[in-house]
């Protein structure tokens, strides 16, 4: 089959291309002969990936002034490519497109007699308000509104797939709406194979992400407001130092941020955290870092925004607001996490097993 990618999956550091690196991984595993297509930007081609594909194809994306005025979606033009088209058809298999991001492909060409799934990374309409509503840039702002009335519109891109594999249960109630009889439910791959049994305390708070991202500045602020008076420690870990971020940090002593150098990194941060705090302010997909943290730490404190309707609602405590937060977080530094609560949590996970989700695939080819 062949699979198009909208980056390079490799290594596998953050939401998107983690799905898309073991999604490839497991069907490999299953024996699918796959030809990768993948838009490099800035990641490199990496040898890893010949190890799980038949062949690998790197196609660089057009600029930003090349593609911002278009009607489709920036992140779809830009993603243009006719040698692309030229190998898809040269190669009789069916097609699996990683998000509307790399769908520019069906705006006019048809593959009648092929299998079409496109993989719904998220709702992108309403990912890109949401990006626009936590924005405080007024130009990226403008620019997210843009790309979400935009995406809008190009999502009836999707009439012409024969199944969109949808990545949530609400986004998979939203499109079997939308597109009767289309949309088969695949949770999100990911690397974990079983829940980690870590009994007893953790030492601190840990919550992490990416501070590039305006979803996760806002998530890292709202916690130093929730940890500010509190007498734990919060660490804030990310792969990017964000000078705003660093900056609301070094006011207090309660409150650290760590460097992820490695994925080791973040395994062991993992392991010496009592509570991993995880608010969001876009409800939309599924969190890989929830899912992640779920496998890998003890006790999980989320929002309504991050755990509705992804059927782990019973994995971990909710709180909403500031004081909310502060006061959960003061009763679960009374908790101990136990056995009983990893087997909870190994029970509710068993919807995201890689293998299992990866033959679902390959049944619909």
């Amino acid at each position: 089959m062949h699979i198009i990618s909208f980056d390079v999956p490799y290594p596998p550091s953050y939401g998107g291309v983690i799905d898309v690196f073991y999604k490839l991984k497991a069907l490999s595993e299953l024996g699918v002969d796959i030809y990768l297509h993948v838009f490099e930007y800035g990641r490199g081609k990496q040898s890893e990936l010949n190890n799980y594909c038949k062949e690998v194809y790197y196609y660089k994306r057009k600029s930003y002034l090349n593609s911002l005025l278009t009607a489709l979606p920036f992140r779809v033009v830009s993603r243009k490519n006719d040698q692309l088209i030229t190998r898809l058809k040269a190669i009789e298999a069916p097609i699996l497109f990683e998000g509307l991001h790399t769908c520019h492909t069906l705006v006019k060409e048809q593959f009648n007699d092929r299998k079409i799934l496109v993989r719904a990374h998220n709702i992108e309409h309403l990912y890109f308000y949401g990006l626009a509503k936590s924005e405080k840039n007024i130009l990226k702002k403008l620019y997210f509104k843009l790309e979400a009335k935009r995406f809008l519109k190009f999502e009836q891109i999707l009439k012409k797939a024969d199944n969109i594999l949808t990545i949530s249960p609400s986004e998979q109630h939203y499109f079997d709406e939308k597109y009767p009889s289309k949309a088969i439910y695949i949770p999100a791959f990911h690397q974990n194979k079983e829940v980690i049994s870590l009994s007893g305390k953790g030492e601190f708070a840990l919550y992490h992400g990416d501070l590039r991202v305006a979803d996760n500045i806002k998530a890292a602020e709202f916690l130093i407001e929730v940890f500010n008076d509190l007498p734990h420690k919060l660490i804030i870990a990310s792969s990017f130092k964000n000078s705003f971020i660093l900056n609301k940090i070094s006011k207090y002593q309660n409150i650290e941020f760590v460097t992820i150098e490695e994925q080791q990194t973040l395994a062991k941060l993992f392991t010496k955290a009592h509570i991993n705090v995880l608010p969001t302010f876009q409800k939309t997909g599924i969190k890989l870092k929830l899912i992640n943290t779920l496998y890998n730490s003890r006790l999980c404190l989320v929002n309504d925004e991050m755990i509705d309707e992804t059927g782990l609602e019973n994995a971990c405590e909710i709180a909403n607001t500031q004081k909310e937060f502060r006061e959960k977080v003061l009763l679960l530094f009374k908790k101990e996490f136990t056995q009983n609560d990893s087997n909870l949590r190994a029970e509710l996970l068993k919807p995201f097993d890689t293998k299992l989700n990866a033959q679902k695939i390959t049944e619909l080819l």
